[in-house]
């Protein structure tokens, strides 16, 4: 391959994982990230709670997982403790379980789950109404949607199965999100990629391929196409510190609505000062709710789960997530029909609301390395007549 250079916008883990990849093939690599720190929403908070954008996990039967492992840049990471008194809990039907419905696993053992009709509709051919509820709830984690089960039965079937794998896929890096991005950033410094902080990138350069590796509202603005929209979900994002007390759950799943609250100090004590857990957690809304009634979700879970949480609580900060969770798909859609990584005339997108398969970060991480191939195998960039990059969809 003759030797290219290539420009990425974006700093998070797609465009750390672009940028990676085409310095390894040769390339002379550029990266612009608009914020001071790299890592998009895979920042960790600096001080006292070390908190992350959302709760993330690394998925250990994605294709990142060896990628990262191989290169040295997967561990450490934290155990995970779902065994014993600190293990997963389930409200279900308005009490704490340990175990979550049986029909639950047995629905997930199908594979016929069409692309074309909702996730409630097929399900209900195969289980009782109790169960198809509590299934498409609980996917409510990798989903952070307000009603799972009106997504595509197939979208919803396939995080289904990769939620309740045993062994457990979710893993997560040691010290928060924010050290695995460390890692991959002096990676990348190290194959020679040029990393600009506090660049905001405001027209393309016409000279070389360029990866959007943005969030799709900037990568809209940035390019000037309208068409660059999906489907996402809108979530209140949840982090609470609380007073150690014995007994709490590490994870409590929400199967009466869609919610998740997850004690990230269980497994990574380091998140919190001595003495305080650091809780993180997501709960759906939908377009006419608001924070509040997240919020009134969120305290559902926390009563059932953690006791006493509010005289434990030491600090706490919730918000709002309107599209910043990924891409769900509808019934009658799937990754194919979201916005094509080539957008024509070098101009590449990458993360995880694009044509790419996986769940959550596999979508970012796939799509990175499609773009680096097709911006490596092509010609240099070609400014469109009216100034702006050709569109392929």
């Amino acid at each position: 391959m003759p030797h290219r250079t290539l420009t990425v916008i974006g700093g998070g883990f797609a465009g750390l994982t672009a940028a990676i990849s085409a310095a390894e093939a040769g390339a002379t690599v550029t990266l612009h990230e608009a914020h001071r720190t790299l890592g998009g929403r895979a920042r960790t908070a600096d001080g006292p709670y070390r908190t992350n954008d959302g709760p993330h996990a690394l998925y250990r039967r994605g294709p990142h997982w060896p990628w990262l492992r191989q290169r040295g840049l997967l561990k450490p990471l934290a155990p995970l403790p779902l065994r014993g008194a600190a293990g997963l809990r389930f409200l279900h039907r308005g009490a704490l379980h340990r175990l979550p419905p049986l029909g639950l696993l047995r629905l997930r053992a199908h594979r016929d789950a069409p692309v074309d009709q909702d996730f409630l509709t097929w399900a209900r051919t195969r289980a009782d109404e109790t169960t198809v509820r509590a299934a498409a709830n609980y996917v409510g984690v990798a989903t952070f949607h307000h009603d799972p089960g009106a997504l595509s039965a197939a979208f919803v079937q396939e995080r289904l199965r990769r939620t309740t794998n045993l062994p457990p896929e979710a893993h997560y890096p040691a010290g928060g999100w924010g050290r695995l991005v460390d890692r991959m950033a002096a990676h990348a410094r190290g194959l020679g990629v040029r990393i600009e902080t506090g660049a905001r990138v405001d027209a393309l350069p016409e000279d070389t391929p360029v990866i959007v590796a943005t969030h799709l509202d900037s990568a809209r603005t940035l390019l000037g196409d309208d068409r660059l929209r999906w489907t996402g979900a809108r979530t209140v994002l949840l982090d609470l510190a609380v007073r150690t007390r014995g007994g709490d759950p590490f994870a409590l799943s929400g199967l009466d609505f869609s919610g998740w609250i997850e004690r990230f100090t269980c497994q990574d004590p380091g998140l919190a000062p001595h003495g305080e857990q650091l809780l993180q957690g997501q709960i759906g809304i939908a377009p006419d709710e608001t924070r509040a009634d997240g919020e009134a979700r969120a305290a559902r879970l926390l009563d059932a789960g953690f006791p006493h949480w509010r005289d434990r609580t030491t600090w706490r900060r919730t918000s709002v997530a309107t599209g910043r969770t990924g891409a769900v798909d509808l019934p009658g859609t799937s990754w194919r029909d979201r916005p094509a990584i080539d957008r024509g005339d070098g101009v590449y997108l990458a993360g995880d609301q694009v044509a790419a398969p996986g769940v959550l970060g596999e979508v970012s991480f796939t799509s990175a390395l499609e773009a680096v191939s097709l911006a490596l195998s092509t010609g240099l960039r070609r400014p469109a007549a009216n100034g702006r990059p050709g569109h392929s969809r």
